[in-house]
């Protein structure tokens, strides 16, 4: 499904990206093609697209070829989905310590949209940080990994 999503490949296309998506979600897909977890968020983020396109972009890239963008968002786990608004890197409460990317696949395509909203919602009254609405029984725990600290 990864097909029909634009692929970002250096960071000069990722930083692009995050200055030039005006007004709109830019959604940023950090993972490998082949890994099947990615195969499924992929799936969601495609069947989507269509739907969200007044309110969001998303990109898919892949974190071997923008390791700079791995390193600075800590991305240890894929596929990681980070979130910008005018440039800005909106933040999300999952209830988990992390605020800065969704780790893993959104259980159903409805999680996602849900999220997109709020996020575009909260972006357009000035908010950099947003209440997750995703049931807490639906986002992945996972164990958080500190490099080098």
């Amino acid at each position: 499904m990864s097909l029909f999503l634009p692929k970002l490949s250096s960071k000069k296309e990722v930083d692009e990206a995050v200055k030039a998506v005006a007004e709109k979600v830019l959604v940023l897909r950090f993972g490998r093609d082949e890994d099947s977890v990615c195969m499924q968020l992929d799936e969601i983020l495609s069947k989507t697209s269509h739907d969200l396109k007044n309110m969001t972009s998303i990109y898919l890239v892949d974190v071997d070829k923008v390791p700079v963008y791995t390193r600075y968002f800590d991305i240890s786990y894929i596929p990681s989905t980070v979130f910008f608004f005018n440039g800005q890197h909106m933040k999300v409460d999952y209830g988990s310590p992390d605020h800065t990317k969704f780790i893993g696949c959104f259980k159903t395509k409805q999680d996602f949209i849900d999220l997109i909203e709020v996020i575009y919602r909260g972006a357009m009254r000035g908010k950099l940080i947003v209440q997750s609405p995703i049931d807490p029984r639906n986002i992945p725990k996972y164990d958080l990994l500190y490099h080098d600290i």
